[in-house]
C-alpha cells in the first residue's frame, strides 16, 4: 500500500508541475488543457486524477441497530482524538464494552471492476492519498453509507445509485478516507478535479413529462456542484426547448463546497412535436446575467391520456418531486383514484407502467422520495399525502372512490398508510407486503437493549410505525390481501399473519394466495382483476353517515383526524391514544384512552339537534351545532377552545424528526472557534447531503449571519450550534427549557456540566404558530462531534422530542444517552415525560 501511494504521488507531482491550481484555472480552465495527456479519465464534472485500488478493511466493526441507529467505534475514536493511522495486521486500540471481538485491519485490493469487495460485512474501508498540492476536489464514490474525509462526515452512496459527488479540500500531504459499509458489501472510489467552480451535473435529474395540449409550465430540478468557498446566490436557470419556447426561473442558493438540487421551469409546448422527447438547453447565469454553465437534456413528451410523469413543489423542503400516472382511458368526470405505492428499488415510473389503463380510475404512483426512500413512513408518508392532494386537483376525482394499493415495500406502505389514515381509503390492497418493518427485518435487532429505560422513549418515538397495534383502524376500509404462496423475499407468512388478525374482527376483507407466485410473477402481481373488482365494491361514506368509529393513533402529529373526530393532544406523547365513538339517538358516546384534548366536528356529523356528548361517563351538552372541543383536566372533561398555538397541536408536535418539514432551513453557527465553526458548517452540509440522497431533497443551508426571522417567516429551522456559537439561538430559543452552552446543558432546573454532551431536540418557534425549531448542538469539541450521526433521516429509527447524550454513545449506543423523552403539552420539562439514565427513573 505504501509503495502504491509513493508511485501515485510521483504521478500527481508530474501533473501538478505543469499547472498551478489558481482560482482562474479552477474557474475558467479547460480540464483537458490543464492535465493534458496525464489525465486518467474524464467525467461530465471533471477529470479523474486518482482511482483507489488498495486499502484496508476492518470487518465486523460497526454495530447496526434498528430503532436506535448504529454504533460507530472509529468515529468515536476521531471524536475523542484516539484515531491512529491504520496498518495491515494492526488491531484496533479500542473495542466495544459489550461482547467485544478482536478488530483487526486487513489489506484489500479492488477487483477488475474497481470495487473493494470481500469480507466487508459491517466493515470500514480505509484508503488514503498523498497529495503534493492543496486544491478543491470531488470525491466520486459508491457502495458506502458514509465517508469520513480527513475526519469530517459526508454522505455516501448506500444503494449504489452513482449520484453522490462530494466537494472537499484535498489538502497537501496525507488525506484519509474512511467508508462505512453499504447495502451490497462493495466500495468504489475516485478523486475528481472539477472542471468548473460552479457547474451542472447530469446525475439524478427530476423531470416531468411535457404534456401535449397543456399550456402551463412544469417544474424540473437538476444538481449544481459548488466546488468553491463562496456562497452562490442570485442564480437563474433558463430552459429553452429545441422548438424555441423558453422559461426562466430565479432559483435557490448553494452553500460553499456543496451539491444542491435546484428547481427550474420548463416551458409549455406551443408547437407540434410528434416525437416522444424534446431536447432542451439549460443555462445557468449569475446575478449579473453572466453565463456560468450550460447543459443539454432530453424531456419526454406525452399525451395526457397515456402513462406520464408530473412534478410539484413539496412543502417539506421546497424541492421538486415527481409522481407517475396511468390515467383513465375515459374523460368522464368524478372517476376513482387509485394510489399505488412502489416497492424497494422501484421507480414510480415503473410502478405505474405495471398497470393497464382503466376506464373508470386514474392510477397514481408517488415516489416515497426515492426508490428506497423511507419505507413509506416519515417523509415517505408525507410524499404520499402530497401526491394525493396534487393529483386530485388535476384529475378531479371522486373522493368517495379513493383506493390504496402497493407491492413489497409498497405492500407495507399500503398496510401503514391504510391504518394511519383510515378515513382516506374506501379499500386497501397490500400485495406481497409486510405489516411492520421491525417484525419483518432479519437484521439490526435492538432486542439486547430493550431493558434499558431510554429504549422505551426511543421505541415511543417510532411508535407510529407499529401498524399491528393500530389494526382496528382497518375496520373503516375494505381490505384485499394478495400474496404469492412461493414468495422467497417477503414470506407468505406475513400475509397469513394479517389474515389471522383481520379474521378476528373484520367483516369486509378478501384474501388470495397466488399459486406458485414468487415475489414478482408478472404485472398481475399488482394489476390483478379481482383486486380492482373489490375496489369498485367499496366507497367512503359521508362523515354524517358514519355513526361508529374506532380510532387509534400513536401521535396527533402523525395522524389526528378520523371522519368527525380530531385528537388534539395526548396525555402522554407518543403512546397510543384510542377513541371509541358511537352516535345514536342524539347522543354521542365517546370512550377515550390517553387523550387530553379532542374536537367533535359537528359540522361534518351534521346532527339535526344539539346532541348530548357522553365522554368517559360524563355528559356535556354543547351550546350549538358548531364544532365542540373538550379538554381533560384533573380527571374531568369540560368544554374548551382549541389548544393555543403555544401548546402541542396536530400542526406542531414532536418528535425531533418532524422538525425536518415545513420548508425547513438549516442554520449553522459562526460564533465559535475555527474548529467549531468548521464542524457545524460541515454537519449542516452533511445533513443536507443525506436528505438529498435519501429523500431527493433540496434543503437550504445558510449561516447564522444570513438568517433573519423575517426573511424565513413561518419556516422550520434547524440550529447547528449552541447558545455561544450560533447567533440565531437568542431569537429562537432564549425561552426554551433546554439551554446548551459550550460548558454544559441546562435541562429545566437541572444543570449538567460537561464538554462531552450532545443533544437533539425540537421546540416551537416563538414567532410562529406553525413552525418548529430543531437543535443539533454539543457542548465542548467532543460533545459537538457526538452529534455526527444523522440516523434521524432513517424511516425506521425512533427519536423522541429530546435526547441528551455523552460522546460515548457513538461507541456504546443507547448506554451513552443521559436524558430522553417528551416535553409536556405546554412544551415544558416539568409537565413532560423524561428518563434520566443515572436516576433510572421518569420525572
Amino acid at each position: 500500500m505504501r509503495k502504491t501511494f509513493k508511485t501515485l504521488t510521483l504521478l500527481i507531482l508530474v501533473i501538478f508541475s505543469s499547472v498551478t491550481f489558481d482560482t482562474f484555472a479552477q474557474r475558467t480552465g479547460n480540464i483537458v488543457e490543464i492535465f493534458g495527456r496525464e489525465r486518467v479519465e474524464t467525467t461530465s464534472e471533471g477529470v479523474i486524477i486518482h482511482e483507489f485500488t488498495e486499502g484496508l478493511a476492518l470487518p465486523n466493526a460497526m454495530r447496526p441497530g434498528m430503532l436506535t441507529g448504529m454504533q460507530d467505534i472509529l468515529f468515536w475514536q476521531i471524536a475523542t482524538n484516539r484515531f491512529e493511522r491504520p496498518e495491515a495486521g494492526k488491531v484496533l486500540s479500542d473495542n466495544y464494552n459489550v461482547h467485544p471481538i478482536p478488530l483487526k485491519w486487513n489489506a484489500i485490493e479492488v477487483d477488475t471492476a474497481g470495487f473493494f469487495r470481500g469480507n466487508l460485512r459491517r466493515a470500514y474501508v480505509y484508503t488514503e492519498f498523498d497529495s503534493p498540492e492543496s486544491t478543491i476536489a470531488l470525491l466520486d464514490a459508491t457502495g458506502h453509507t458514509r465517508v469520513f474525509i480527513n475526519g469530517m462526515p459526508q454522505e455516501g452512496d448506500h444503494y449504489d445509485y452513482g449520484h453522490t459527488l462530494i466537494p472537499f479540500h484535498l489538502k497537501k500531504g496525507l488525506n484519509q478516507f474512511i467508508y462505512t459499509y453499504g447495502r451490497f458489501g462493495r466500495v468504489k472510489s475516485q478523486i475528481v478535479i472539477p472542471e468548473k467552480e460552479l457547474q451542472f451535473s447530469p446525475r439524478d435529474m427530476t423531470l416531468p413529462s411535457i404534456i401535449r395540449g397543456e399550456n402551463d409550465e412544469k417544474w424540473g430540478a437538476i444538481r449544481i456542484v459548488n466546488a468553491s468557498e463562496r456562497n452562490r446566490e442570485g442564480l437563474t436557470i433558463t430552459c429553452t426547448l429545441e422548438t424555441g419556447e423558453t422559461a426562466t426561473y430565479k432559483t435557490g442558493s448553494i452553500m460553499p463546497m456543496a451539491v444542491r438540487k435546484l428547481n427550474f421551469k420548463i416551458p409549455a409546448l406551443t408547437s407540434t412535436v410528434n416525437e416522444r422527447s424534446v431536447s432542451a438547453t439549460l443555462v445557468l447565469t449569475d446575478s449579473r446575467n453572466r453565463e456560468i454553465d450550460r447543459i443539454n437534456i432530453n424531456i419526454n413528451v406525452m399525451d395526457a391520456n397515456r402513462h406520464h410523469e408530473r412534478t410539484f413543489i413539496s412543502g417539506i423542503d421546497g424541492s421538486v418531486q415527481y409522481y407517475s400516472v396511468a390515467p383513465s382511458t375515459s374523460d368522464a368526470p368524478n372517476q376513482a383514484f387509485v394510489l399505488t405505492v412502489h416497492g424497494a428499488s422501484v421507480e414510480a415510473t415503473n410502478q405505474s407502467r405495471a398497470y393497464s389503463q382503466k376506464d373508470w380510475a386514474h392510477i397514481v404512483a408517488p415516489t416515497n422520495r426515492r426508490p428506497f426512500g423511507f419505507n413509506w413512513e416519515e417523509w415517505g408518508r408525507l410524499d404520499a399525502l402530497e401526491v394525493l392532494h396534487d393529483a386530485r386537483k388535476i384529475f378531479h376525482t371522486d373522493t368517495a372512490q379513493t383506493y390504496l394499493t402497493g407491492h413489497s415495500m409498497g405492500g407495507h406502505g399500503s398496510w401503514f398508510l391504510g391504518v394511519t389514515y383510515p378515513d382516506k381509503w374506501a379499500a386497501v390492497a397490500p400485495a406481497a407486503g409486510y405489516a411492520d418493518i421491525i417484525g419483518y427485518r432479519r437484521t439490526g435487532t435492538d432486542s439486547l437493549i430493550q431493558a434499558i429505560p431510554h429504549f422505551g422513549m426511543i421505541y415511543r418515538g417510532a411508535l407510529a410505525g407499529r401498524t399491528i397495534d393500530l389494526a382496528k383502524n382497518y375496520l373503516q376500509s375494505g381490505i384485499y390481501v394478495l400474496h404469492g404462496d412461493a414468495d422467497a423475499v417477503v414470506s407468505v407468512e406475513q400475509a397469513r399473519m394479517m389474515r389471522g388478525i383481520l379474521g378476528g374482527f373484520h367483516n369486509n376483507f378478501a384474501y388470495y394466495e397466488y399459486p406458485g407466485g414468487s415475489h414478482w410473477y408478472g404485472d398481475h402481481s399488482v394489476d390483478w382483476p379481482p383486486l380492482f373488482d373489490f375496489f369498485r365494491q367499496n366507497t367512503i361514506p359521508e362523515a354524517k353517515d358514519v355513526h361508529n368509529i374506532e380510532f387509534r393513533t400513536a401521535s396527533p402529529g402523525v395522524s389526528a383526524t378520523n371522519y368527525w373526530l380530531r385528537i388534539n393532544q395526548q396525555i402522554k406523547s407518543y403512546e397510543h391514544s384510542t377513541i371509541n365513538a358511537n352516535y345514536e339517538n342524539d347522543t354521542i358516546h365517546l370512550q377515550t384512552e390517553n387523550i387530553g384534548h379532542i374536537t367533535v366536528m359537528l359540522n361534518k356529523l351534521k346532527p339535526e339537534v344539539r346532541p348530548v356528548i357522553s365522554i368517559d361517563g360524563q355528559h356535556i351538552t354543547p351550546d350549538n351545532l358548531a364544532d365542540v372541543s373538550l379538554r381533560l383536566h384533573a380527571g374531568n372533561w369540560s368544554l374548551a377552545g382549541l389548544p393555543p398555538a403555544t401548546e402541542k397541536t396536530p400542526e406542531r408536535n414532536g418528535g425531533f424528526k418532524l422538525a425536518f418539514t415545513n420548508n425547513v432551513v438549516l442554520v449553522y453557527g459562526t460564533r465559535g472557534s475555527r474548529e467549531e465553526n468548521s464542524w457545524y458548517k460541515n454537519k449542516a452540509r452533511y445533513d443536507a447531503e443525506t436528505f438529498l440522497y435519501r429523500g431527493n431533497g433540496s434543503i437550504e443551508v445558510i449561516s447564522d449571519r444570513e438568517f433573519s426571522p423575517e426573511k424565513y417567516k413561518d419556516r422550520n429551522v434547524i440550529i447547528y450550534g449552541n447558545s455561544n456559537t450560533n447567533r440565531a439561538w437568542r431569537s429562537l430559543l432564549s425561552n426554551a427549557p433546554v439551554q446548551v452552552s459550550s460548558n454544559g446543558i441546562s435541562f429545566g432546573d437541572m444543570y449538567i456540566e460537561s464538554e462531552r454532551l450532545g443533544t437533539y431536540f425540537v421546540y416551537p418557534r416563538p414567532d410562529s404558530d406553525i413552525a418548529s425549531v430543531g437543535v443539533v448542538a454539543g457542548t465542548g469539541i467532543q460533545g459537538m462531534k457526538a452529534t455526527y450521526p444523522n440516523d434521524y433521516f432513517s424511516g425506521i429509527t425512533g427519536f423522541p422530542d429530546l435526547l441528551i447524550f455523552d460522546v460515548d454513545w457513538l461507541k456504546e449506543g443507547i448506554n451513552g444517552v443521559r436524558i430522553s423523552g417528551f416535553f409536556g403539552n405546554d412544551w415544558s420539562v416539568e409537565n413532560g415525560d423524561f428518563v434520566h439514565m443515572r436516576m433510572n427513573t421518569s420525572f
